[in-house]
C-alpha cells in the first residue's frame, strides 16, 4: 500500500499538495540530498524547535523534513504550523516510532535519510560533517553523532552489540566521552543517518518494535550486510532526552529499554545471549538497586528493581518480521 492509504491524511507543506510526489530536482532536496523524518507524538515544543534548528542550519544539504505525527493530543503541530518544507503525515493513531519512520520515509526523495527525534537540536554543520563522513566511506552503511544533554554534558550516543560488552563497560561507570570518531555496535535512533538505498535494502526499521530495541536491530542487520556503524566526533547534537518515553511510560521507561534489547536478542535469534542478558542485567539491576536503598533513595531502587524483575519475568512476544517494503 502506498502514502495515499485512507488511514492517513497529508497535510501538506506551503509548496501545496505536489510536495509528495514532485521530482528531486523540484523538490528543492538540498545538495547532500538529505531527507529528515521526525516521528512525533505530544512532542510538545520540542518538535517546532526541532524543526527551526534544521532549517536554520543552512550547511546541513537538508531538503525536506516529513513529520509523521501517531496521533498526538497536544498542541504539537499548532507549534509547528505549516512551514515551508515541512511536509506533516498523520498516522490517525500511535504506530510507534519503528512504523512511523517507515510510514515517513515513503514521503522522502533524498539520497540520504536521516532519523531524528523531535527532543534533538542539530547543531551547526553537524549534519554536514556525518553525511560528509558517509559518503567518505562506501563501508559505512550509519553514522551517528556525539549526544551531548542540555547543560552540554556527554551523554551516551552508542552501544555494544555484545550482552557483556554491552551490560558492562556500557554502563555510566565504565563509558567514556567518545572523543574520536570510531566504529560502534549500534547508535540511538535519537540521530541516525544512512544512505536511502540502504534502509531499503535492509528493509527499514522492523516494525515489530513499538518503541525501544529497533535501532540496535537495525545495526545489526546493517552489519550483517557488510557495513558499519560509526560515531563521528566532531558531529554533534543535543538530545534532551527521552520526553515521549516518559510521558507514555513514566518510571516504566528504562523498564522498557530493557524490554526492548531483550527482544532484540530474542528476535534474532541469539537465545543464549537473551539468557546469559536475564541473568547478568538481572543481578546488574538487583545488587544496583540495593545500593540504591541502602543509599536511602527509595524511588530509584524501586525503578531499578522493576528493571530487575523484567530480566526474570518478560516473555518476549511471537515474531512477526514487519520491515518497510521501499
Amino acid at each position: 500500500m502506498g502514502p495515499q492509504e485512507s488511514s492517513i491524511r497529508r497535510v501538506p507543506s506551503s509548496g501545496g499538495p505536489t510536495a509528495v510526489t514532485a521530482p528531486l530536482a523540484e523538490r528543492g532536496v538540498g545538495a547532500r540530498g538529505v531527507s529528515v523524518v521526525i516521528v512525533n507524538w505530544n512532542g510538545g515544543a520540542d518538535l517546532a524547535e526541532c524543526v527551526a534548528a534544521l532549517r536554520q542550519d543552512i550547511r546541513g544539504g537538508v531538503g525536506e523534513i516529513v513529520v509523521v505525527d501517531n496521533d498526538s493530543v497536544d498542541d504539537s503541530l499548532d507549534r509547528l504550523g505549516n512551514p515551508p518544507g515541512v511536509t506533516t503525515v498523520r498516522a490517525g493513531r500511535n504506530l510507534g516510532f519503528a512504523a512511523g519512520v517507515n510510514l515517513g520515509a515513503r514521503f522522502c526523495n533524498g539520497r540520504l535519510l536521516l532519523l531524528l527525534n523531535p527532543d534533538v537540536r542539530v547543531l551547526p554543520g553537524a549534519i554536514a560533517t556525518a553525511a560528509d563522513y558517509l559518503d567518505g566511506h562506501s563501508d559505512v552503511g550509519i553514522v551517528g553523532p556525539v549526544l551531548v544533554d542540555g547543560r552540554g554534558g556527554w551523554q551516551p550516543s552508542a552501544g555494544r552489540l555484545g550482552v557483556l560488552g554491552h551490560l558492562v563497560l556500557d554502563t555510566r561507570l565504565a563509558r567514556r566521552p567518545i572523543r574520536r570518531t570510531r566504529s560502534v555496535g549500534w547508535i540511538h535512533g535519537a540521530f541516525l543517518l544512512m544512505p536511502r538505498t540502504l534502509f531499503d535494502q535492509v528493509g527499514g526499521l522492523d516494525e515489530g518494535y513499538f518503541m525501544y530495541g529497533e535501532d540496535i536491530d537495525l545495526c545489526a542487520r546493517v552489519r550483517s550486510a557488510g557495513y558499519r556503524t560509526v560515531v563521528v566526533a566532531e558531529a554533534r547534537a543535543v538530545h534532551y532526552g527521552n520526553r515521549s518515553g516518559a510521558l507514555r511510560w513514566g518510571d516504566a521507561r528504562d523498564t522498557e529499554v530493557v524490554k526492548g534489547e531483550m527482544r532484540f536478542y530474542a528476535w534474532a535469534g541469539r537465545s543464549w545471549e537473551l539468557g546469559l542478558f536475564r541473568v547478568v542485567a538481572g543481578l546488574k539491576f538487583s545488587m544496583k538497586g540495593m545500593l540504591q536503598a541502602l543509599g536511602g533513595d527509595y524511588a530509584a531502587a524501586r525503578r531499578t528493581w522493576q528493571m530487575a524483575s523484567a530480566c526474570a519475568s518478560f516473555v518476549p512476544e511471537p515474531k512477526t518480521f514487519r520491515l518497510h517494503a521501499g
